[in-house]
């Protein structure tokens, strides 16, 4: 007997249909599956005939081959083993064909007949479009519904599914709200008022989060460059529901998507420590998984003490970076996760720390010092907007000092500012903000006037800019007037652009 089975794989952040094939002849007992299987999905037959009998739907003492087609791209991960059960009942005479047909099926089956849940469910339905249903474990349901794709039916057992299908205990489609989940708000995330003085650096902060720019923050230990970067994401505007989709795929596809959980509702915020792998940070292994790179797609990832990091994982950064997309070959496949974030660092001046507080307890020499800086490339920091220097805090401002805005306040500026981009148009349906203008959008929205263009040949000279130094501080003049609700890029505009394109570090004094 012959039967066939709709189920879906994954490949990088979307899906692909693959048809589960059973056949039962005679023979010696046997149980094979063919079709380029990893070894979870070559294990599946072990679970499946555990779970099938204690069910009490044994495997006939029959040569049974499973095919999973198409046979030349690898088969990973434990979701084939739902559907070579339903297959197998269906060659073995427990279910019709017919009951089985239009729905597609994908679940990891626990030796007692368990649905346990699933990596990819959301992309998976979306590859659903078109068919009649599709079965998955209950605890993937609310995740795969958002999608609004298909119907999603949810079930904690193989006998639910079973039942299911014979009609005499059909499960109601899951339903979920995905713009209900998001709410609106940043939540509980820390606030910027916390933070006492560095009024210099909440400004860069503002400006990275209006226009999507990447900030490097430099001082001294203690100075509040991680408490800074931590409340970036609360100055961010709320995800869409398309955004949050996007971050959703790529969490759940890397199986860090909480069960049950249906959205990722609040902006990533990634902060891997510094002894990370350049498979760690932009993707990668025998079998290609999302690096912490695309899991702060459409939030931040936060790189602290950035010199400790290895040179070649830092330098692993520099195409994500401008490509927004990391693609990860293999000799058998290539997959490519998306990683549109923002990008905040933070070091030290000098290896000891205290180079420039003025305490005078730095001992590190010149050569020293160009030995550490020199661990971060000038490629990579060319392709960091703003470069701020972070002052040790007075003890009169830690006791007494201003807190200046609140997150809240932040949060409202940067919204505005992002309104005046998504005004000015959109590429393939995708809003331009000022980090990602091309040549073309620059010359007809961030061209300063005559003063300006002076002040911008003098910081090119003065500084040694490269072309793409220049036009970073032509995107952030152009972030800075949105902010100030300017048509045009003014001079003084990209006088304070040009500040954030200085020398990570300030002259020593007193060391």
């Amino acid at each position: 007997m012959f039967t066939r089975v709709r189920s879906a794989a994954l490949s990088g952040v979307d899906s692909f249909p693959v048809s589960v094939e059973a056949s039962l002849t005679s023979g010696l007992p046997s149980f094979s599956i063919v079709g380029l299987p990893a070894g979870a999905v070559r294990e599946g037959r072990e679970r499946v005939t555990a779970a099938l009998a204690s069910v009490e739907f044994p495997i006939p003492h029959r040569r049974v081959t499973i095919n999973l087609a198409p046979a030349d791209v690898p088969k990973t991960g434990s979701a084939f083993d739902l559907p070579i059960a339903i297959a197998l009942l269906i060659v073995a005479g427990h279910l019709r064909a017919e009951e089985a047909d239009g729905l597609v099926f994908v679940g990891e089956l626990g030796l007692d007949g368990e649905l346990r849940p699933v990596r990819g469910a959301l992309s998976i339905a979306n590859g659903c479009r078109g068919m009649q249903g599709l079965v998955l474990p209950s605890t993937n349901a609310r995740e795969a519904a958002v999608a609004g794709a298909v119907e999603v039916i949810g079930a904690s057992c193989l006998p639910e599914v079973i039942r299911h299908l014979t009609g005499s205990a059909p499960i109601s489609p899951a339903t979920v709200d995905g713009v209900a989940l998001l709410g609106g708000g940043a939540g509980d995330a820390p606030d910027l008022a916390d933070v006492r003085g560095q009024a210099h650096a909440k400004r860069a902060l503002v400006v990275a989060a209006a226009g999507g720019h990447n900030l490097l923050l430099t001082g001294p230990p203690g100075a509040g460059k991680t408490m800074l970067a931590r409340r970036l994401p609360g100055i961010l505007p709320p995800l869409e529901l398309q955004e949050a989709v996007e971050a959703t795929k790529v969490h759940s596809v890397a199986g860090r998507l909480p069960p049950g959980e249906a959205l990722v509702t609040r902006r990533p915020f990634r902060a891997p420590h510094h002894t990370i792998s350049d498979a760690g940070l932009v993707g990668g292994g025998r079998v290609p998984r999302p690096g912490e790179v695309s899991l702060a797609h459409q939030g931040v990832l936060f790189l602290d003490e950035l010199p400790e990091f290895r040179r070649n994982v830092l330098e692993a950064l520099r195409q994500p970076l401008e490509d927004e997309a990391v693609t990860i070959s293999r000799a058998s496949q290539a997959v490519t996760y998306p990683c549109r974030f923002t990008l905040v660092a933070a070091m030290n001046p000098c290896p000891c720390g205290f180079r420039g507080d003025g305490s005078g307890r730095c001992s590190c020499t010149e050569a020293t010092i160009r030995r550490y800086r020199n661990r971060v490339s000038g490629p990579l920091l060319d392709r960091i907007d703003l470069h701020v220097h972070i002052p040790a805090v007075p003890i009169e401002e830690l006791h007494g000092g201003t807190t200046g805005m609140t997150s809240l306040e932040s949060r409202a500026q940067v919204a505005g500012a992002l309104r005046r981009q998504q005004q000015r148009g959109s590429r393939n349906g995708t809003a331009l903000f000022n980090s990602r203008l091309g040549s073309r959008e620059m010359r007809r929205w961030c061209l300063p006037g005559s003063e300006g263009r002076r002040l911008l040949r003098g910081a090119v000279r003065s500084l040694g800019l490269s072309a793409r130094g220049h036009h970073r501080i032509l995107r952030v003049g152009r972030t800075i007037a949105d902010l100030c609700e300017s048509e045009r890029v003014g001079a003084s505009h990209v006088a304070e652009a040009i500040q954030y394109r200085s020398p990570i570090s300030p002259s020593p004094a007193g060391g």
